[in-house]
C-alpha cells in the first residue's frame, strides 16, 4: 500500500512536469511564431536587417522550430548571402520532422548550390527533395538543369586536364629537344676545338719544318754543305778529344816543333859533313851539343 502511494505520487508529479513543460514549449513556439510573422513583414517591406533580427529571435525562443530558420535562410538568399543561407537551410533539414519540411529545405539547398556553380552537389540536393516529395515537377525540372550543368563542368574539367597533359607533354618534348640541341652544340664545339687543335699542330709542324730548312741554308740563302759541316764538327770533336798537356810537360805541338828543329839541325850537319868530305877535311864525330 505504501509503495503504491509512492508510485502514484511519482506519476502525478511526472505528469504535472510534462504538462508544465508542454505549456512552456507551446508558449515559446507561440512567441517564436510571432517573431517569424514580424520577420515576414520586414521582408515584405525589404527591411532585411529587421527581418534577420526577428528570425534570430524566433530561433532563440524555439530552436527546434524550422519556420524561423527556414525564413531566415530565405532572407539571406534574397540578400545574396548564399553561404549563410545554406547554413540555415541545413539547420532546417536537421530539425525538420515532416517530409514536406525536408522537401522544401532540400529544394532550396539545391537552388543555393546552383547559384554557387556547384552543380554536382545540387544534383544530390534535388534528388533528396524528390525522395521526400516525388510529385514536385519544379524540383524535377531543376534536377534536369543541374545534371546538364554538372555534365558540362565535367567535360570542361576533362578538357582542361587533357590540355594540361598535352602542355606537360609538349614541355617535356621541348625540354628533350633543347637538351638534344645543347648536346649537339656541345659536340660541334668540341669538334671545332679538336679541328682547331689539329690545325694549330699542323701549323706548328710547318713552322718547325721551315725553321729546319732555314737552318740548313747559309747567309745567302743557299743550302749548306752537310758534309762540310760534318767534317768541321768531326775536327772540332777530334781536337776536343786530344789530351791536354799536364803541368810541366810538353804539348804535342811543342814536341812536333822540337822534332822538326832537330831534323833541320841534323840535315844541316849532314850537309856540312858532305861538304867536308868533298874538301878532304876530317870532321868531328862528337857532337858538340
Amino acid at each position: 500500500m505504501k509503495y503504491g502511494l509512492i508510485i502514484i505520487t511519482f506519476l502525478f508529479f511526472t505528469f504535472s512536469f510534462a504538462q508544465e513543460k508542454e505549456k512552456q514549449d507551446l508558449k515559446a513556439l507561440k512567441k517564436a511564431n510571432e517573431y517569424v510573422y514580424q520577420g515576414n513583414e520586414s521582408v515584405n517591406n525589404d527591411d532585411f536587417v529587421s527581418a534577420e533580427m526577428d528570425y534570430r529571435k524566433a530561433i532563440s525562443e524555439h530552436p527546434s522550430s524550422v519556420v524561423g530558420a527556414y525564413n531566415l535562410a530565405n532572407s539571406y538568399y534574397k540578400k545574396g548571402d548564399f553561404e549563410e543561407a545554406l547554413y540555415r537551410q541545413q539547420q532546417v533539414v536537421e530539425n525538420a520532422t515532416s517530409k514536406d519540411e525536408k522537401h522544401k529545405a532540400f529544394h532550396n539547398i539545391g537552388n543555393i548550390l546552383m547559384k554557387g556553380k556547384k552543380c554536382k552537389e545540387a544534383v544530390e540536393a534535388y534528388k533528396n527533395a524528390l525522395r521526400n516529395d516525388p510529385t514536385d515537377e519544379e524540383t524535377r525540372y531543376n534536377l534536369g538543369l543541374a545534371k546538364e550543368c554538372a555534365e558540362q563542368q565535367k567535360d570542361k574539367q576533362d578538357q582542361n586536364k587533357d590540355n594540361k597533359d598535352n602542355k606537360d607533354n609538349k614541355d617535356n618534348k621541348d625540354n628533350k629537344d633543347q637538351n638534344k640541341d645543347n648536346k649537339d652544340n656541345k659536340d660541334n664545339k668540341d669538334n671545332k676545338d679538336q679541328n682547331k687543335d689539329k690545325k694549330d699542330d699542323k701549323k706548328d709542324k710547318g713552322d718547325q719544318d721551315k725553321k729546319d730548312g732555314d737552318d740548313k741554308k747559309d747567309d745567302q740563302g743557299k743550302p749548306k754543305d752537310d758534309k762540310q759541316d760534318q767534317g768541321k764538327g768531326d775536327k772540332e770533336k777530334k781536337e776536343n778529344q786530344q789530351p791536354k798537356p799536364q803541368p810541366g810537360q810538353l804539348s804535342q805541338q811543342q814536341i812536333k816543333s822540337l822534332l822538326e828543329a832537330m831534323n833541320n839541325q841534323e840535315q844541316k850537319v849532314q850537309e856540312k859533313m858532305n861538304a867536308e868530305k868533298q874538301k878532304g877535311v876530317q870532321i868531328k864525330t862528337e857532337k858538340d851539343w
